[in-house]
């Protein structure tokens, strides 16, 4: 029942904070104006392995990739494993590597190139549940998960992850240990933080021992696969999974920019603090939901330049900048083909603006959008974004059909540069003109001061 309750309410998503609720903790100051870009290890390379990839790094960085996170680099279970390769996220040793990828030396050797090029590195973690023949199951710690009524492991109540065995939090020794396997990762290969899984179906209260008891080894970074602002209180960043479904809903028709601007006004409730994540896609949405082409069909490269400036930290799945048009298979190997980079130099020059414009900057070190599109207006979206003397302004056409848009507001008054043209134009108070069908304009000042 316990657990049913804690699912219940990750599920509810943004729910205030109580009088009760710590106050969230800024994130590290070297993630303010940071992009983070997904990596799959197995299906990065034809090799698959952690030296083969990091052979990329010097390209994800001239790309202006700040964070590197790696999908679940811990050995597979062989238990109840779905397809030949396993499940990533059916952990069966918390504290090791999966051979598949190479050895725990290959690894911290792939953690110090990445900070040689001054990025970060966080990885998965999965606390929810493991693989049924995870170790701790095999050392006789069978009370450290949720039994049934025959005393039998099971899987998370509502799943069919029928390959994976849910965890016990009352259980106090299961807890430390579990801290004490991500301590390991800090102290012997000097990550810098976790994405962690299913977040809101842990309890929030381990979450905030654990990061209490990290934070002491040494700073790091906390994101939450959860939508949820409580998860604010442990956590640093949140997907922002109502915006991603909202992009796609416009893009097949089915919603229009009017709910984008009425999802702005309920984010003024997070705390200025609470970093969002923006992605068009990722590796859920890949395998399982359809690619970006089946999703977002022509809209995509304006649905990522508007994830891309509007507010929160920006998102790269692998293979975007490749224009990935399948669905990678998750039980199997299929690895991505690198031969078309055609989207390089679009998201290179989103991640540089991110990173040199302050307004776009994440949390309470950029500033809010506000919204200039009439209340009346269903397809063109206008904001601006200002800070410091930096200011983007961003016009979008999100639908099929050539838009004809008039603004007026003195928040426009500037002399910018066209991001992707480098022209330069003068506003006033009034700018008019024309976009084509899922069509933008990217507008900004940056203070040389």
């Amino acid at each position: 029942m316990k657990k049913f309750i804690i699912i219940l309410l990750a599920f509810l998503g943004n729910v205030a904070f109580s009088q009760n609720e710590k106050s969230p903790q800024p994130a590290p100051d070297w993630s303010k104006n940071a992009t983070i870009y997904e990596v799959n290890i197995r299906q990065f390379t034809k090799e698959g392995t952690f030296a083969a990839f990091q052979s990329h790094l010097p390209r994800l960085k001239e790309m202006g990739v700040d964070i590197i996170w790696l999908m679940p680099i811990h050995p597979i279970g062989e238990k109840n494993r779905k397809g030949s390769l396993g499940s990533y996220y059916a952990v069966r040793d918390y504290t090791a590597v999966n051979p598949e990828f190479g050895d725990f030396d290959e690894f911290k050797t792939l953690v110090s190139k990445v900070h040689e090029l001054d990025m970060k590195i966080i990885i998965d973690w999965v606390a929810n549940h493991t693989s049924p023949d995870n170790v701790w199951v095999e050392q006789g710690h069978k009370d450290w998960y949720t039994l049934d009524s025959l005393g039998n492991l099971q899987p998370t109540i509502g799943t069919d992850w029928w390959d994976v065995a849910d965890l016990n939090y009352d259980n106090k020794e299961m807890r430390k240990q579990m801290i004490e396997s991500m301590e390991f990762w800090i102290k012997s290969a000097d990550i810098d933080g976790f994405r962690c899984d299913v977040a809101g179906w842990v309890p929030m209260d381990f979450w905030l021992e654990a990061k209490a008891q990290l934070d002491k080894v040494k700073p790091i970074f906390f994101l939450a696969e959860s939508e949820g602002m409580d998860q604010h209180q442990a956590f640093h960043m949140t997907y922002a999974w109502e915006f991603h479904h909202i992009m796609n809903k416009v893009a097949q028709g089915t919603e229009n920019i009017q709910a984008v601007a009425s999802y702005f006004e309920r984010e003024k409730n997070y705390p200025s603090t609470a970093y969002r994540m923006n992605f068009t896609s990722n590796h859920d949405e890949n395998s399982w939901n359809g690619t970006e082409m089946e999703r977002l069909g022509e809209s995509r490269l304006a649905m990522a330049v508007m994830a891309s400036t509007i507010m929160g930290m920006p998102l790269i799945y692998n293979g975007q900048e490749t224009s990935l048009d399948r669905r990678l298979k998750f039980f199997e190997k299929d690895s991505i083909v690198w031969d078309k980079m055609d989207l390089v130099e679009f998201y290179t020059t989103l991640n540089d603006l991110h990173h040199q414009n302050q307004a776009l900057w994440n949390g309470q070190y950029g500033s809010f959008p506000i919204i200039l599109t009439p209340k009346n207006e269903k397809n063109v979206l206008a904001y601006v974004r200002e800070k410091n003397g930096d200011k983007v302004l961003v016009i979008l056409n999100l639908s099929p059909k050539q838009q004809e848009f008039k603004l007026k507001n003195k928040l426009m008054k500037g002399k910018y540069m066209e991001l992707f043209t480098n022209e330069s134009i003068i506003i006033k108070s009034k700018f008019s003109g024309s976009l084509k069908p899922w069509s933008y304009r990217v507008l900004h000042i940056t203070d040389q001061k």
